[in-house]
């Protein structure tokens, strides 16, 4: 039976970390061919053997946050595919634990190139192949709740989630007239093995699944999202 992804590329970034694994799965699972994009291809190919997908799919190393990496990523999957309909930006980090006072400025740019620029470059270039080949394709980013407001200790990094939800929010107005959608999916702490490790003594049942965010995405992307454009969907327990 096929999925609602048969036939469409979705190019997935940070695809072998735990959230983009699991994205990789959903999208897997929903037929789609993969573009996947990680630091490295080893990491792509270990986690394909991992899970067992057998997918249509191109591995693909880079730094996203450079532009001239990031227009090769997109020239090999139009190449591979014919097109990209879909983006799954994921690749992003987190540092905090320093407050404003006592950080290097080096956390601050860190922090801006791996959230912030990352996201405005990498989403940038989809965008202008999507225009260029009259896709009406989908883009959906990882943001964080934590861009909602600062937080002590990661002032680097809520400021960076925040301005890549303000990119996200100016693509949607630049691009609904091209018939072109992009959103953001906004997880609280998301339940993967380090964050067990760092956090022992958390309650887990609070966080959310690699899963549950994969989920959300995946409908962000589909046709059934839509009529959203320049949202941020809360992916968290409320309780």
């Amino acid at each position: 039976m096929a999925g609602i992804f048969t036939g469409k590329t979705v190019l997935i970034t940070g695809a072998a970390g735990s959230v983009g694994r699991a994205v990789t799965q959903k999208f897997a699972a929903e037929g789609a061919n993969l573009a996947l994009v990680d630091m490295k291809t080893e990491f792509l190919e270990a986690m394909l053997k991992e899970t067992g997908i057998s997918n249509p799919a191109l591995l693909l190393a880079g730094d996203l946050g450079q532009p001239e990496q990031a227009d090769a990523v997109v020239t090999a999957a139009a190449a591979r595919f014919g097109t990209i309909d879909v983006l799954a930006h994921i690749a992003g980090g987190y540092t905090a634990g320093q407050a404003v006072h006592e950080a290097p400025l080096s956390v601050f740019e860190k922090m801006m190139y791996l959230n912030a620029q990352l996201t405005y470059v990498i989403c940038g270039r989809v965008a202008r192949h999507m225009i260029e080949q009259g896709v009406a394709g989908s883009l959906v980013c990882v943001l964080a709740r934590a861009s909602l407001r600062g937080m002590k200790g990661a002032a680097a990094y809520t400021a960076s989630k925040a301005a890549a939800q303000r990119i996200v929010e100016s693509m949607a107005l630049e691009l609904r007239d091209h018939n072109i959608r992009i959103n953001g999916v906004m997880p609280s702490i998301i339940d993967t093995a380090p964050n067990r490790k760092d956090m022992p003594n958390a309650d887990f049942t609070k966080w959310v699944s690699p899963a549950q965010v994969a989920d959300v995405i995946a409908f962000l992307a589909s046709e059934a999202a839509g009529a959203l454009n320049g949202d941020s969907l809360e992916v968290y327990h409320k309780a």
